[in-house]
């Protein structure tokens, strides 16, 4: 099964976090193997993913989002980026578009259309740029992709 994940990178405290670490770690957990995760590796929602497929055994896909993409990441999430780009077993880099946010839209496009199932980490907000996780959520829904919410700020799990 190929699973992709877009979410937030940042949450207001570590529970929500362990909420969606545990829910997603039981997700996971039922779907078919071989287990194929695809992310942009960012912080927050995609690092804890790829870190989760990898532990269940599953491969890693990562399409970045412009060849510099490692220089957006603080000095100490750089690290947990370059680990997880180097535990890919294929990685896409995308070509530089106009802006950063631009960039990130089409690569979380790019996430969902190589996947069957978008898991999305979600509090059901607009997007805060252009390729949040609202408009990545749209996005599948427009391509007929199941896509599974976990909601941290209700904790719940629901298909969209």
């Amino acid at each position: 099964m190929r699973i992709g994940i877009t979410g937030h990178q940042y949450l207001e405290d570590s529970d929500r976090w362990d909420w969606v670490k545990i829910e997603m770690n039981e997700l996971l957990m039922k779907m078919r193997r071989p287990l194929v995760g695809i992310t942009c590796l960012a912080a927050g929602a995609d690092s804890l993913f790829a870190e989760l497929i990898l532990q269940q055994g599953g491969s890693l896909e990562a399409v970045v989002p412009f060849p510099e993409y490692e220089k957006v990441f603080p000095a100490q999430q750089r690290n947990r980026y370059r680990a997880l780009l180097g535990a890919a077993s294929a990685i896409t880099v995308l070509e530089k578009r106009r802006s950063k946010q631009e960039s990130y839209c089409a690569a979380g496009k790019k996430v969902v259309d190589v996947t069957d199932l978008l898991l999305a980490v979600w509090d059901g907000k607009p997007a805060r740029g252009l390729g949040g996780t609202a408009d990545i959520v749209e996005y599948a829904r427009q391509e007929l992709k199941r896509v599974i919410r976990l909601d941290p700020i209700s904790r719940s799990v629901t298909e969209c």
